[in-house]
């Protein structure tokens, strides 16, 4: 009986550490920027100079942002994945609470969205 208890213990154990790891991995890449100047940091060394570099890219970035809500049908087509008729489909289905509806409407596949949502964002009026 004893064994038992501490053999799922064990297991249950092994699964909560499994799942934190699985959620730690998910979490990292969507931090803006931590991607390209994290690797290059540690790649290279240079821990003084290269937290500075991400910092004016996050700055320049909402600049590129193309709103989903308010964007033209040419500027929807210049993301990737997008077409005349992902377009169109964007365009009907306004407005959008977050970007994410572009998933759970149906109007983009997950792996169209992995490649656009850092490049879109959703504003409200």
């Amino acid at each position: 009986m004893r064994h038992r208890i501490i053999e799922t213990t064990l297991i249950a154990a092994a699964l909560l550490l499994c799942a934190n790891q699985s959620l730690a991995a998910d979490k990292k890449p969507e931090t803006p920027g931590a991607s390209p100047g994290s690797a290059g940091a540690s790649e290279k060394g240079a821990g003084a100079q290269k937290p500075a570099a991400p910092a004016k890219n996050q700055a320049a970035a909402p600049a590129k942002l193309v709103d989903i809500n308010s964007a033209r049908k040419a500027e929807l087509m210049k993301l990737p994945g997008i077409g005349e008729t992902e377009a169109d489909k964007i365009i009907a289905g306004r407005p959008y609470p977050t970007k994410a509806r572009l998933v759970t409407n149906n109007i983009v596949s997950i792996e169209v969205y992995e490649k656009l949502k850092r490049l879109v964002i959703a504003r409200q009026k």
